[in-house]
């Protein structure tokens, strides 16, 4: 009993700390999900990390419009705090 009690503690200070801002884990899913789905980006290969709402993406770009472009998609994503762009431009 006392297990759960503390269980249910745990998680609703859990969910209380991680209001107002998606949790890293979701932020890198909709990250990849706008990347990916971007016709230029085209970033379904991208490493991409997320730790405390910085998100840093790695990989391969045929432009540098494109690696821009990146930037400012992830930039609009609520939650976000920073973006460390490692993109490279190297054409295909």
């Amino acid at each position: 009993m006392l297990k759960r009690l503390g269980a249910a503690v745990l998680a609703a200070t859990m969910t209380f700390a991680m209001q107002g801002t998606p949790a890293d884990d979701q932020l890198f899913d909709q990250v990849r999900r706008r990347l990916a789905n971007d016709p230029d980006v085209r970033g379904a290969a991208f490493e991409v990390t997320v730790k405390d709402g910085v998100v840093r993406i790695r990989g391969t770009v045929e432009k540098d419009k494109y690696r821009k472009k990146a930037e400012r998609l992830v930039k609009k994503i609520k939650g976000v705090k920073q973006v460390v762009n490692e993109l490279k431009v190297a054409p295909r």
